[in-house]
């Protein structure tokens, strides 16, 4: 129930129309087919061509360089802190360092090769990777989020009675059901995915922590006179440089930073030949798996516990999923395979031998495995590549996060999209500034890598179980595997997983908990807010003014229309909100030309220009009132409001006119009954349905003739109106608990919910809305 009205700045005629966009919406049959509401509609787009799809080997060559700079910085500059970490308290057995050789080496080929770059990257939605994309490729064959996005006819993507009769499809089908009739289920998957969203981003929080203070820490070997305190110091100035020029982007990573990581990996392989070479080339026998068991039975529960530093050297793996969205599958394979592989397994390899000969060097393996000579150098592109391993990483983040703002779990903040090249490349001000904080303060606090070593490998171990489940149910519910493969892989991946995070939370005190508090905080704000954005969404949806009730309300309230374009912005995209009727009583006046404007974020990456915009006439036609769905893919930028304004006004002429031509098509089909009607397959475009024909009667011809002329004067009214300035209406909802709620649910909503609202950018800063041309209305919704 509304109880208040609130007016932000006053509305600016006199808004200069831009130029008219390169393209245009065209009639299609599908628009012929008329619904009571865009409700189904909306969902419906074919997709566009992502980037790095069907693309040449030579262009595929050079997409595998540039993955090199973007997503291997993490994992390849682990081996700067992996034997650290794993031997805390020294080698007391050189055969020790054969068996976790061999954990490392099998480690690597587990997860990162096979489990992601020959299987879960083709798990991509439309290119794009990550928890949430996983997350949405699901809701998109079945329906398990909480607001609808998916409708009986879409046949494309959840009708599986179209293929053979199978055992895999029965099992699809069932899969299906239990997802779409259990709620908890929902809420499981739900929780699953922003679990892993929370880790990546406590990922992104801790990589450049400990890659910076991994890297700073070298120095000490030519400066012994420097101490911890020193080196954390200087490794807070550089992330406080770091945090401070992510604003301007990352457009050109792929480009400045490739060059970097590929010297970063010929120093490193390099080196760990040599020491391979020059001190004990008999640790290749690590490639016997038996080594890992003579390990564990010599070691017992001191080796268990060693996995925790064993598997920090897989730390980046997901970035390979989460910007697959800048290259394809094929280049991401060619790059692992060929020089992220072989490189840091040489490294490992070397680093082996050399503690075989100087086990007390255990604690900087790295710097002190360096040939003098190479010492500096490899010094200096250490601290480039620590940086650049931390931008990635941020860089991801921001992306993933992104994603989780268009699917409604976190408050609207503002999204700069960096890049016009790679959409996927962003950078969200507030986020950027809270992750920099934590990140000075967890360097400042554990002062060690090993310390937060313990945190991040939580982390990332946590992220790889969210993404084993969640590939289980792909399995199931859309590639339709056969059981034994999906077992294999649920058992194979999820025990090697389970075994290291046992592992990792024996370290529970000695900082693991970082990521635990971390996440918690973070999946209470992305609970919490969904839950009251579906909240309010279903409470709008009930509330919903019929569109035939229009005309009796404008009447019954005396409106008066003002000059102007106004868009009132809704969650809805069917029936007219209740926020309009309380307006209209409030301000018995609306705007020459009102449409009822909606922003539709689809669970895909990307909707094609030309299937932006989707419009209704609400009530006569005289009214000039209309509802718009503009619908975003999460990896689309919304457009700037001069441009908006005219790509939606553009749309708007488009669909009188195709309004008209349909008009007309049915009326001389019922004159011309006998006439073959033109099929619903093929494309009808206005100009065609309006230009004269021999064979219409000479009635029709006068009704096309003054059709045209009615469709070329309400262009110019259009044009009119949209000069005398752009009014953009907004709600301000106060959400409160209702008097009967819990009291987690009144914490939740009136306290959680209420201060997220009021602390973060509010939604008309993050659609780029003019503060001079916005209305805003104030209204209270109990739940």
């Amino acid at each position: 129930m509304p109880s208040s009205l609130e007016v932000e700045g006053e509305s600016s005629p006199g808004v200069e129309p831009t130029a008219t966009p390169t393209t245009t919406p065209t009639m299609t049959a599908s628009r012929l087919k008329r619904h009571d509401s865009l409700f189904g509609d909306a969902e419906k787009v074919t997709g566009g061509k992502h980037h790095g799809s069907a693309v040449s080997w030579a262009m595929t060559l050079h997409l595998a360089f540039q993955s090199v700079g973007i997503i291997y910085g993490d994992i390849g500059t682990s081996p700067l802190y992996v034997y650290s970490s794993t031997f805390p308290d020294g080698i007391r057995d050189g055969d020790d360092l054969v068996g976790v050789l061999s954990l490392i080496i099998y480690t690597l080929i587990i997860i990162p090769m096979l489990k992601y770059v020959f299987i879960v990257l083709y798990a991509n939605d439309n290119g794009d990777g990550g928890t949430f994309a996983l997350y949405s490729l699901i809701s998109r064959y079945a329906k398990i989020r909480m607001i609808p996005n998916q409708q009986a006819e879409d046949a494309m993507v959840s009708n599986y009675s179209i293929e053979a009769p199978s055992s895999q499809l029965r099992r699809a089908q069932w899969v299906k059901h239990k997802l779409e009739g259990s709620r908890a289920a929902k809420m499981a998957l739900f929780c699953l995915t922003i679990l892993g969203t929370s880790m990546v981003m406590g990922d992104g929080t801790l990589t450049p922590a400990i890659s910076v203070l991994s890297a700073v820490s070298g120095i000490r070997e030519k400066a012994p006179s420097l101490t911890q305190t020193q080196v954390v110091l200087i490794s807070v100035a550089i992330l406080f440089m770091l945090f401070s020029v992510q604003r301007f982007g990352t457009d050109k990573v792929g480009y400045t930073f490739a060059p970097i990581i590929s010297v970063w990996f010929i120093l490193i392989a390099g080196i760990g030949l040599y020491n391979l070479v020059v001190h004990e080339i008999t640790i290749l026998r690590a490639f016997n798996p038996w080594y890992i068991v003579q390990y564990f039975r010599r070691n017992g529960k001191k080796g268990w516990v060693s996995l925790g530093g064993v598997v920090l050297c897989v730390t980046g793996t997901e970035g390979m999923f989460a910007d697959l969205g800048h290259f394809n599958i094929r280049a991401v394979q060619i790059s692992f395979n060929c020089i992220l592989f072989p490189s840091v397994a040489l490294c490992y390899i070397g680093q082996a031998a050399y503690l075989r000969k100087f086990p007390e060097s255990v604690s900087d393996t790295f710097y002190k495995s360096i040939p003098a000579p190479l010492f500096w150098p490899t010094f200096i592109v250490a601290i480039l590549a620590a940086i650049i391993a931390s931008q990635a990483m941020l860089s991801g983040a921001f992306a993933i996060l992104s994603k989780a703002l268009s699917l409604g779990c976190l408050p609207r903040v503002r999204v700069i999209h960096t890049s016009q090249k790679y959409e996927g490349q962003v950078y969200i001000p507030e986020v950027n500034f809270m992750m920099g904080l934590a990140s000075i303060v967890v360097t400042i606090a554990f002062r060690t890598t090993t310390s937060i070593g313990n945190a991040y490998g939580i982390c990332v171990v946590t992220t790889f179980m969210v993404t084993t489940h969640l590939m289980t149910v792909v399995m199931l519910l859309i590639w339709k595997k056969h059981l034994v493969f999906i077992l294999l892989f649920y058992v194979v991946f999820g025990f090697t997983e389970v075994v290291y995070l046992s592992s990792i939370l024996s370290k529970f005190v000695d900082g693991g908990y970082l990521p635990f508090c971390f996440a918690m905080v973070l999946m209470t704000m992305m609970a919490t807010w969904h839950y009251v954005h579906v909240k309010r969404y279903w409470y709008e949806l009930d509330h919903v003014v019929p569109t035939g009730e229009m005309t009796a309300l404008l009447e019954e309230n005396d409106v008066r229309r003002v000059p102007g374009v106004g868009l009132l912005y809704t969650e809805l995209v069917q029936g007219i909100p209740p926020l309009f009727p309380r307006l209209v009583r409030k301000i018995p006046s609306v705007h020459a030309v009102f449409v009822f404007m909606s922003i539709k974020h689809l669970p895909i990456p990307h909707v094609v220009a030309t299937e932006r915009f989707l419009f209704r006439q609400v009530g006569p036609r005289e009214h000039r009132m209309f509802r718009c769905v503009a619908r975003y893919g999460y990896s689309d930028a919304l457009e700037q409001p001069k441009e908006f304004a005219a790509f939606l006004v553009d749309g708007l002429k488009m669909f009188i006119q195709e309004e008209t031509a349909f008009a007309l098509a049915e009326e001389n089909a019922d004159d011309e009954p006998a006439r073959p009607r033109r099929s619903t397959s093929s494309a009808v475009h206005s100009e065609e349905a309006i230009q004269p024909t021999a064979r219409v009667s000479s009635s029709f011809q006068g009704s096309q003739s003054q059709a045209v002329v009615d469709v070329e004067e309400e262009k110019r009214v259009i044009d009119r109106e949209v000069e005398r300035g752009v009014v953009y209406l907004m709600g301000e909802a106060n959400v409160s608990a209702g008097p009967k709620s819990s009291i987690l649910k009144k914490i939740a909503v009136n306290y959680i919910y209420t201060f997220l609202r009021k602390n973060l950018t509010e939604g008309h800063r993050a659609l780029a809305i003019p503060k001079d041309q916005l209305l805003k209305v104030g209204i209270t919704y109990e739940i």
